[in-house]
């Protein structure tokens, strides 16, 4: 069975985290999607709802696993017995900052191989901070999130900032 880990810190999971999720599931029979602590950013969901979120999101889904996370994710993947890290590229940018995790994640544990997805092009620009931002200054993120993530942030509109 080939299994990967997908992580992300996903506050909130957007359509474009869903794109890269299927296309990866098209390659691994079983992905774990590792909601992740990142102490650099102040998210408006906790982890907690984070998973219960994209759990929502992927409900029905076959061969998909939501947990959380708060270590190294080539240590998790190890757990595992993950043989892939996926992660999702949108810019130019993003494929700088995900080489050089993906060459750190190489040197921690060379048995564990980053892959890399692109998502289509209705969510090639959308981003999790961009989504809270423009639903902040009330536009329209629908097309950009699954429904419970909508009715989540409606619920939480007046702590996002």
């Amino acid at each position: 069975m080939k299994v990967a880990v997908y992580p992300g810190t996903f506050d909130p999971v957007t359509n474009g985290h869903l794109d890269v999720l299927r296309q990866a599931l098209t390659v691994f029979d079983r992905m774990v999607v590792a909601v992740a602590t990142n102490l650099e950013k102040r998210p408006v969901f906790s982890v907690e709802e984070r998973v219960d979120l994209f759990r929502q999101a992927v409900d029905g889904w076959t061969g998909v696993e939501v947990m959380s996370s708060d270590g190294l994710t080539v240590e998790l993947a190890g757990r595992l017995g993950a043989h892939a890290i996926v992660r999702g590229v949108r810019s130019a940018g993003d494929l700088e900052a995900e080489s050089q995790m993906a060459l750190m994640n190489r040197r921690l544990a060379p048995s564990v191989t980053t892959v890399s997805f692109f998502p289509g092009e209705p969510s090639v620009y959308v981003s999790s901070s961009l989504v809270k931002e423009v639903f902040r200054f009330g536009g329209d993120v629908s097309h950009q999130v699954p429904p419970p993530v909508l009715k989540a942030l409606f619920e939480k509109r007046g702590s996002i900032s």
